[in-house]
């Protein structure tokens, strides 16, 4: 667990027996799941449990948190394998020291997937279970890329990859009585033309005649987000994420929403109609029956060569109805690749990209006021929890116009919480406070009507040691070396991530995550294909214009601190006349494919005294002040229209220049 220094001797108790109730419910939960996978007409040698639900989304609801209920680990990524002796957790080092302080690891075992020597799971299920061995998962929780090399290794191996329709965490809950909740179905709004740039119509359109190029009939879209997208919709079934549990289908004549019962809202039907879109509504729970319907129709019409198209990320169980599997002679073609919608979306229009701009304005305005308000706070010697720090910044972007809410559960870590990478404060038991001499790492981030924020600043609240100020200097210069890069269109994102490192390598330091992610618009704040990493994104297109990303390299000391700087970039073009520190040097076009740089949307200074000059080249320093000179130019002037003149002094002063006097 989190150690905190000021843990009375009573909660010390409740922690023992905390422990020791979290170790017995394991160890029921395991129990009850094995008992049932030895039960099965084909008894189960392992059963895998992934974190996604069934449209593969990285932040799920809870009905869908089945390893979190089996394990205790409560991150965002991992997978489960059970066996008869073994329960192990594959996750990345974003979530190590999570899962050591959230699991029993009596029970569980951590698999290091980051470390070159943890086998993948599919070479430990062979080199673990004997030939015959029957591995077994629910095939609407594991994505048609992932299990057909998981099925032809463990083919190879003379074992057996097997589709277990009825969820068996879902059949063990049952047995236990501990059902989960019920399955969100919220109400959805419609987002106008002036935030969206694009009717739905138009984007149906465009993407019937994608349809017509691959020579398909049908398009069926598995991914909430791109639901949302392609139909100006939102909806609130996950938290922090605006959309809502549903598919979509299209043909050639029809568009068809799968979501709640099938009644589609008369509002919203009268608006997409006005759109250029006849939607037709089916119930949720229909989507595989009308996939096998669709198929059985369209092998008895025509030439017989009818193929449907979906995303490579669509579920196995998806892949299967569509082709018709198990129902025809001859199951359908299917082009199984890239969504299309998610092509689309991931390059912003000039309405998105506007929009982006300017509710990074707005929330830079909140950002720096709780910046203002925290340092006053914790001066004055107030007490101030991170949840408490969480809840006024909250109160600060709920003043902003457009504001919906976070975009993800906001990370207040203070001291050794902040080198806990995905770090979620408890409202419950005794909180922690921001002392005077922490490392405060704050990541956190709005949704906003006309875009998506997410930004990390690390801030000391007292005086950072000579440590301190290295690893935040290192971090930042890591941060410029990505903003300020100029490089080829096309290129794919894993590229740069060295630029964020090498400054953290030439003291022998690192992070264990990658350093941009893209972002969706007033979507979910991780989006793909694109992102910088140390390991490719394996659908990357390559980078373009439009296109945003996070910049957000770090370096965490377990157990002391965490430093990340994140802001979030538009990819732009770039010539010699271009507004960017590098644009006047430009020599060349990379022979004609394009020059591409980033333009920073976030404006929110960083805290000049963690500065360890003497680290720092002269153009780092330029380009220091040229952002801090910005950040005060476009809020310090929002903030004296407003009336906030302590807020506007305290801004000033966080954006005085650096010098080396």
């Amino acid at each position: 667990m989190i150690a905190l220094t000021d843990v009375i001797n009573g909660s010390k108790l409740e922690d023992k027996q905390s422990t020791s109730n979290k170790s017995k419910m394991s160890l029921q939960r395991l129990t009850a799941l094995r008992a049932l996978m030895a039960s099965q007409p084909t008894a189960l040698a392992a059963y895998i449990v992934p974190t996604a639900d069934a449209h593969n989304s990285e932040y799920i609801a809870p009905v869908d948190a089945r390893r979190e209920w089996l394990s205790g680990f409560m991150g965002s990524a991992g997978i489960a394998i059970v066996t008869s002796a073994k329960a192990l957790v594959w996750t990345d080092g974003r979530y190590y020291t999570q899962f050591q302080n959230e699991v029993d690891l009596n029970v569980w075992t951590l698999m290091k997937q980051s470390l070159p020597d943890t086998p993948s799971m599919d070479k430990w299920l062979t080199s673990n279970l004997v030939s015959g061995s029957v591995v077994g998962v629910d095939p609407h929780t594991m994505t048609r890329e992932e299990w057909t090399p998981l099925q032809t290794a463990l083919t190879k191996a003379k074992m057996q990859l097997l589709a277990v329709d009825k969820n068996m965490i879902d059949l063990t809950r049952f047995q236990l009585n501990d059902l989960p909740p019920e399955r969100p179905s919220k109400d959805i709004m419609h987002l106008p033309i002036e935030y969206t740039g694009k009717t739905a119509g138009q984007k149906i359109k465009e993407l019937r005649d994608k349809m017509t190029e691959k020579n398909v009939s049908a398009l069926v879209i598995t991914a909430l987000d791109e639901v949302a997208y392609t139909l100006n919709l939102r909806g609130s079934d996950i938290n922090y994420n605006p959309v809502f549990f549903s598919y979509l289908v299209i043909t050639p004549s029809s568009v068809v929403l799968f979501w709640r019962d099938g009644k589609i809202p008369q509002d919203i039907r009268e608006i997409l109609s006005e759109e250029g879109v006849d939607l037709k509504g089916r119930p949720y729970d229909e989507i595989t029956r009308a996939l096998k319907e669709l198929a059985r129709e369209l092998s008895e019409n025509g030439d017989g060569e009818h193929s449907i198209w979906l995303s490579s990320e669509a579920s196995e169980a998806v892949h299967r109805a569509a082709s018709g599997e198990g129902d025809l002679k001859k199951p359908l073609n299917l082009v199984s690749e890239m969504s299309p919608v998610a092509l689309a979306k991931l390059v912003k229009n000039p309405v998105e990209l506007e929009g982006f701009r300017q509710c990074h304005i707005r929330d830079g305005i909140a950002v720096v006021r709780f910046f203002k308000w925290l340092h006053d706070q914790i001066d004055g010697g107030t007490t101030v929890t991170e949840v408490q720090a969480a809840d006024k910044l909250l109160e600060f972007r709920t003043e902003e116009k457009y504001f919906m809410g976070p975009s993800f559960e906001t990370i207040p870590g203070a001291g050794e919480n902040g080198a806990i990478i995905h770090y979620s404060p408890s409202r419950d038991g005794p909180q922690r406070e921001i002392r005077a001499n922490d490392m405060f790492l704050l990541d956190s981030g709005g949704q906003y009507m006309d875009g998506t924020t997410d930004i990390t600043r690390t801030r000391h609240m007292g005086a950072p040691t000579l440590a301190q100020k290295d690893a935040f200097t290192r971090v930042l210069k890591g941060q410029i070396g990505v903003g300020s890069a100029l490089f080829p269109k096309g290129v794919k994102g894993n590229v740069l991530d060295t630029l964020a490192r090498k400054s953290l390598w030439d003291s022998g330091l690192d992070y264990a995550h990658g350093t941009g992610h893209g972002v969706g618009h007033f979507l979910n704040v991780h989006e793909g294909p694109a992102g910088v990493s140390w390991r490719p994104y394996p659908h990357d297109p390559g980078l373009a214009p439009g296109q945003i990303l996070s910049n957000e390299p770090g370096y965490y000391k377990v157990g002391e601190y965490g430093i990340r700087h994140e802001d979030l970039v538009e990819i732009i073009s770039v010539t010699n006349s271009s507004d960017h520190p590098r644009a006047s040097k430009l020599l060349g076009d990379f022979d004609g494919r394009g020059v591409l740089g980033f333009s920073t949307l976030t404006l929110v200074p960083n805290q000049r005294k963690c500065l360890k000059l003497d680290l720092l080249d002269d153009f780092e320093i330029e380009y220091i002040n040229a952002y801090h000179s910005r950040v005060f130019k476009v809020l310090g002037e929002i903030l004296k229209s407003r009336g906030l003149e302590e807020d506007y002094e305290w801004l000033a002063n966080e954006c005085e220049p650096v010098t080396r006097s």
